[in-house]
Parts: C-alpha cells; structure tokens; sequence
C-alpha cells in the first residue's frame, strides 16, 4: 500500500492512505477475469485507466461496454473523453453529437462537445453548444470558455460569414419569429386623436398619396417615438398603425437582439431591419427602446455602444433603403435615450401619450366591453370616474368586475351582467398608476427640459 495524500507523507495519522492506482486497476483486472461480462466493473476500470492518463486502453475496455450495453450514456461520455485526450477530435465529436441530440440535457456532454469542437476548427458550432450550456446552466461556466467567448474576452469570433435567408439560418432570427399577424386597425384604439394624425402623415397619407409626397421629396416612413406613462397604449397603437394600412408588423424587444457572444448582437440587429425592408411598408415596433438607447456616454467601454451605433447606421439607411419602413419606438423613460437618436431623420417626431382623456377613456371602456356580458352601462359615468387612468387600468377595473361577478355566479349558478354599479366599484378598488410615473416626469420636465422636450408633460400636469 503507498500513500498518496499529503498528510500521509508528513507521517499524520488523520488519514487512511489510499491505494496505490497501479494496484487499483491490477484488482480490477483480477475481478473480471473472473466475471468478464460485469459491464459496471469493466466501465470503472476504464474510467480509472483514463484518470491514469491511460486513454488508448481506457478507449478499449469502453468499446467492450458498449457491446454489449450500446445505451449506456456514461460509457459513451467516457469513451469520447479517451479520444479527447488521444486528441482524436473528429471521434469524439461523433459521439458527442449523439449525446447531445439524444439527450437527456447533461452538462459534462455540453461542455465537453463546446471544447472538443473548438479544438477541431469548428469555433461558430462551439459557441452555440456553450451558449446552450450557459441557458441551461447558468450557474456553472467554464472560465477557459469564457475567456473565448464572452464579450469581454478577446476569443474568436463565429465562423458565420453566410448572408441571411429569408428563414434565417440555423441559430439566427427568423423572419416567421419577427413577423407577427395583426388585425387592429385605428377604429380599435380609444381616443390617441394626435398621435393618429401624426402617424398618418409619417406613412398613411404618403401610401394614399405617393405622387405627392414624392413631388416634394418626402419619403414613406421614418421614424417617430412615443413616450408616456406604461400602459397608455403605446405598444397597441404601433399595432393599429400595420393594421390600418395592411402593411407588415415587427415587434423587437431588446431581448431579441441584444446576445453575449462578440459581434452577434450587431447582426441580430442587422437581420431585424433586413427583414423589415424585405417586407415593406413595414412597421418596425420597438418597445422599452430606452434599453437599448441607453446615453452612449455611459456605456463608453461596453459592447452595449456597438449595439447603439449598428441601431443608428440601419436606421439612417446608409447602406440600404429605407423606404416605407416606419420606426416606432416606445419608452417610458425618454430622459434615459441618447440625444443622438432625436437627430432629425431619425425619431424626428417625439410624441407625448398621456392617459386618456374623458372621451378617449369612453371610448375604450366601448371597445374593451364589447364582447362582455353588460347590461346598462353608462360609459360616460365611469369614464368620469377613472381620472388619469391608462388603458391598462381601465381594463383592470374589468376584470375585477368579471372576478365579482364569477365569484357570484359560482354561488348562484345564474351568470348575470355587469352593470354600472359593478363596474364602479371596481374603479374604487383600482388606483391610477399612472401618478408615480408623473411624479418623475414632471421633475425632469421643470430642470432638464431645456430643449422643450417636455413642454406636454408640464402642460398636462398643469
């Protein structure tokens, strides 16, 4: 017996010394001579063998396994760990690839597969298979991949030089995964009267009329940004715009876009505004742009100001047309957005989405109770009781009234209408939350509104 721990050699008796690995696997061997059909034994003997620094042999007794046992997954895993470090890649991939389609999800076969991959040339199919892992794993990196990979490291970037298709290829945004189907139109949005006019003569009016348009040199499109306190209707108004005019409609959150990986958030970014050029008149909706037109000065040395420049150069069309693509940006936060994207020719139209007015709060309480059981509902009164609500309070206070009248109906069995009564009460339950959002506002409108930017805000709160 030799001991191999470091207590044992300073001649402590806290540990029991282990046995010495050559001894090891000539037991092992020993034991199945005398049951050679013990997969689990052989499997163990390979493994030790392979911890040994002993792969071309490790890769024999994992062959015999495999045999006779050909599903055993932690077999195969070590067989290709034996290639591995025989450095005979193109074998390992072979059976990496298998664990990986075959699954269950197993992190050593993720990381294993990245590295094996990266070691054979194939740096673009290696960052996905990590990726993959970090998704499944985010708990568990690997620093070597890291420093490869992430944005902060100086790896290689993917292999990926293929144009986009219009599906996309494998691992890319899709033009089916961009493209969403709307059927709301204008005759769907409650009052938004000035942010309807000025939509329709950003692409409206010039698709009705383009010799005219095109006689004073205007174009179809552009952009505009719509700012105001969450759940006014923002991102429903983008949605009728498409709708009004049968065009296309995209919605890209910054989620969609914005990827860990060097270089590929820019091409994300570039495959979004490619498709919608391909598919116009399009409208390009792009929500919270606040995150991703965070001031540049902040985020000087982040990849993050990468992203903002490749934004800035699709949208001024440099190297492509931009004809009838409308930009729609919307954020809550406009103090937040980079001056250089309010440059004209860009969000040259800032537009102010305050809640509801009276009428306008009517007029969405009519849409939104349209295929609701009602009986005698008299909108002006509630509409005159929800002050500074938002669309999405208004049909908050819906839906507490349907929770009622479920609540009742569950102990009657007799469904009945809202009414009035029900509908105010649950306008009392609900607060407007829309004050919070204007709290702020308003300060950035009374000391950083020296462009008179927020000239509305001031208007409306007075």
């Amino acid at each position: 017996m030799k001991a191999v721990c470091g207590c044992a050699r300073n001649n402590s008796h806290l540990c029991t010394p282990l046995m010495d690995i050559n001894d090891l696997l000539q037991n092992l061997r020993e034991a199945l001579e005398i049951t050679p059909d013990n997969d689990k034994l052989r499997a163990h003997l390979a493994q030790t063998l392979l911890t040994a620094g002993k792969a071309e042999e490790a890769t024999a007794e994992y062959k015999r396994v495999l045999v006779t046992s050909p599903r055993d997954a932690k077999s195969k895993l070590g067989l290709a760990k034996a290639y591995a470090a025989m450095q005979q890649w193109s074998a390992a991939i072979v059976i990496l690839e298998d664990l990986h389609k075959q699954g269950p999800p197993d992190h050593d076969v993720h990381l294993l597969y990245s590295r094996v991959l990266l070691q054979e040339g194939s740096n673009g199919k290696a960052m996905d298979i990590y990726e993959e892992l970090l998704k499944r794993w985010p708990d568990r990196p690997d620093a070597d991949l890291d420093e490869q990979f992430r944005v902060t490291g100086q790896g290689p970037e993917p292999d990926d030089d293929e144009d986009y298709e219009d599906d996309g290829p494998p691992g890319e945004l899709r033009a089916s995964d961009l493209i969403v189907k709307t059927d709301v139109s204008f005759a769907d949005v409650g009052g938004m009267q000035g942010v309807k006019d000025e939509i329709s003569m950003k692409i409206i009016q010039p698709l009705l009329h383009p010799d005219l348009y095109k006689a004073y040199g205007k174009k179809i499109g552009g952009g505009i940004l719509l700012y105001g306190p969450p759940g006014c209707g923002k991102t429903h108004i983008a949605r009728a715009t498409a709708g009004e005019i049968k065009a296309t409609f995209i919605s890209m959150g910054i989620s969609d876009v914005l990827d860990m990986w060097i270089g590929k958030s820019e091409r994300n970014m570039h495959r979004v505004f490619e498709v919608a050029r391909k598919n116009a008149p399009c409208v390009l909706f792009i929500d919270e742009i606040d995150a991703l037109g965070a001031n540049r000065s902040h985020m000087r040395q982040s990849a993050g100001s990468h992203v903002i420049n490749q934004f800035l150069t699709e949208m001024d069309g440099i190297d492509a047309d931009n004809e009838g693509l409308l930009i729609i940006g919307a954020t809550n936060m406009p103090w937040h957005i980079d001056p250089a994207f309010r440059r004209p020719g860009r969000f040259d139209r800032t537009i102010f989405v305050p809640p509801p007015d009276a009428e306008g709060r009517e007029s969405i309480l009519e849409i939104l109770l349209k295929s609701k059981p009602t009986k005698d509902v008299d909108l002006r009164n509630i509409a005159k009781k929800t002050e500074h609500f938002s669309g999405a309070d208004l049909k908050a206070v819906i839906d507490i009234a349907i929770e009622e009248k479920l609540r009742s109906a569950m102990k009657t069995g007799v469904p009945e209408p809202m009414t009035t009564k029900d509908l105010l009460k649950g306008a009392s339950t609900h607060k407007a939350t829309t004050r919070e959002w204007f709290i702020t506002a308003k300060n950035y409108a009374l000391y950083a509104n020296e462009s008179g930017l927020y000239d509305e805000i001031l208007k409306y709160t007075k």
